[in-house]
């Protein structure tokens, strides 16, 4: 087995330790990384909308 795939099923054990382990903080971090996706999405969009409208 190579190293990257060794890595990944590391992560991929860790996740699923964190989510059955600390739930509550799970669900707080998945909330907060989507609120920052949320919230680059609105600002691109702000952006190429001031950029289009001259």
């Amino acid at each position: 087995m190579n190293l990257k795939k060794v890595l990944t099923y590391l992560a991929v054990a860790f996740v699923i330790f964190y989510l059955f382990t600390q739930p509550a903080n799970a669900a707080g971090a998945v909330k907060t990384l989507f609120g920052g996706l949320a919230t680059g999405a609105e600002r691109l969009s702000a952006f190429f909308t001031s950029v289009l409208a001259g």
